[in-house]
């Protein structure tokens, strides 16, 4: 019997290749001091897709050439899972141990950015109110888990559409 790979294996590696990479990736744009960045925090998207895609990909070399829609986008979604806790745990240990600063450096942005579109200053205080609630390392390792889940699920659904190809019934 052939030693066929697994979803899961596959979703273990890349998903440990990806994390590493976004680890890499956020410390470069905490340290460069563009955390509010928008244009950069897309590049994220892309890393995230690039890695569905890569992840796919091997899978199906590994099983000659096959994935069914549903382990591409079960495993693609692990992978994310993955990819979220791992980055979620570092930016955790980032924003906790080693510049714990990165929360008001991410709310003076926040600021900047309101003032720039016109917001009156009770309005403005008012959303950094309610933003502090949702700020603490705790609180986005949470949200930042949960969004990666549901933005891998996405993206795999379009791309496991794309790569899919099954087992011919005859075979």
């Amino acid at each position: 019997m052939e030693n066929q790979t697994t979803t899961t294996r596959t979703a273990l590696k890349w998903g440990v290749i990806i994390g590493v990479i976004s680890i890499l990736y956020s410390t470069a744009i905490m340290v460069s001091g563009q955390i509010g960045n928008q244009a950069l925090g897309y590049v994220v998207y892309v890393i995230i897709a690039v890695g569905i895609y890569l992840a796919m990909n091997d899978f199906k070399k590994e099983n000659h050439g096959y994935m069914s829609y549903g382990q591409g986008l079960g495993l693609g979604t692990l992978k994310c899972a993955i990819v979220g806790i791992i980055s979620g745990f570092y930016s955790f240990a980032y924003m906790k141990f080693i510049d714990p600063t990165i929360t008001e450096q991410m709310m003076k942005k926040a600021v900047e950015n309101m003032e720039k579109q016109g917001m009156p200053d009770d309005q403005i205080e008012q959303a950094m109110e309610y933003s502090k609630m949702f700020m603490s390392p705790g609180v986005l390792f949470v949200f930042g888990v949960i969004g990666l889940l549901f933005i891998g699920f996405i993206l795999s659904l379009i791309i496991a559409a794309i790569l899919k190809k099954d087992k011919s019934v005859f075979e």
